[in-house]
């Protein structure tokens, strides 16, 4: 189901109608904390939950990233057993939230845009929330698109073979989970929001994700550098420098209002429900 219909405008369509913006290490600092924390609490859910020798886990779990997208993914390709609930709550349930204040800066920049404003992250529901909250940003974005929406019981199986990324060997089978930088999750993401890759413009601090996002025809913005990366049309030090780099999201309003076009009646759909599973 999708999150919601563009907005109809009399005229000429605007540039960009959809932000897609990732989460973790995106709408907050690296600095935060959180993603060393979360690698520290991957690595002893593999020692302690599924057995795997210490001395081992870091290199194991740094080549099953580098393959897969997440660890996560890479566990289960290679034919891990484990509670998808369980290893989200024992990874997330740690995490220093704390570390993260409210940011009326970047607040107000989101509320500003004229844009739909999606989240599109490789995270549980759960996760998604409580960043959301500690950032004080629950309310700009229209909904959020996460592991839950992207991975439902039904696509969850070990014969599920879309994945379309390499692997380290012909002996390793693909993974049954859609994440980010795959294309089947980006173009997941696209359906559910109801979005035209060529009026989205995608936000990740991932450059690979930026690349796959550049491969799906997004407009796209690697955030947490100024070096612009393959794929990447932007490249932004921090994610509060959008209206420096990208006026244009703001200047398709601003000449809508002087010019003073008239939006038929009805024709924003509103959105009930955000979708978060």
């Amino acid at each position: 189901m999708a999150l919601g219909e563009n907005p109809l405008v009399t005229g000429q369509r605007p540039r960009y109608e959809c932000l897609l913006l990732d989460l973790d290490d995106t709408l907050y600092p690296l600095s935060s904390g959180l993603a060393a924390a979360c690698t520290n609490n991957i690595e002893d859910y593999v020692n302690q939950k599924l057995g795997v020798k210490k001395s081992r886990v870091p290199g194991l779990c740094r080549e099953l990233y580098k393959t897969y997208g997440t660890t996560m993914a890479g566990l289960k390709a290679v034919g891990y057993v484990f509670d998808f609930d369980d290893y989200h709550r024992f990874v997330h349930g740690r995490l220093p939230y704390e570390n993260l204040k409210p940011d009326p800066v970047l607040k107000n920049l989101l509320l500003s845009m004229p844009q739909r404003k999606i989240i599109f992250t490789n995270g549980d529901k759960v996760h998604a929330s409580k960043v959301l909250n500690r950032l004080g940003l629950q309310d700009c974005f229209e909904g959020i698109i996460c592991f839950e929406t992207l991975n439902t019981l039904s696509q969850i199986t070990e014969n599920n073979n879309d994945w379309d990324m390499p692997i380290v060997n012909s002996t390793i089978p693909e993974t049954p989970i859609t994440c980010k930088p795959s294309k089947e999750s980006i173009e997941q993401a696209l359906h559910l929001a109801n979005a035209d890759p060529q009026r989205t413009i995608f936000f990740d601090d991932s450059t690979r994700n930026i690349a796959a996002g550049k491969r799906a025809g997004l407009h796209t913005v690697l955030v947490g550098t100024s070096v612009r990366t393959e794929g990447a049309d932007f490249a932004l030090e921090s994610i509060h420098n959008i209206r420096e780099a990208l006026p244009e999201i703001w200047e398709e309003e601003n000449t809508e209002r002087s010019k003073n076009v008239v939006r038929s009646r009805g024709a924003v759909a509103t959105i009930e429900t955000v979708i978060t599973a």
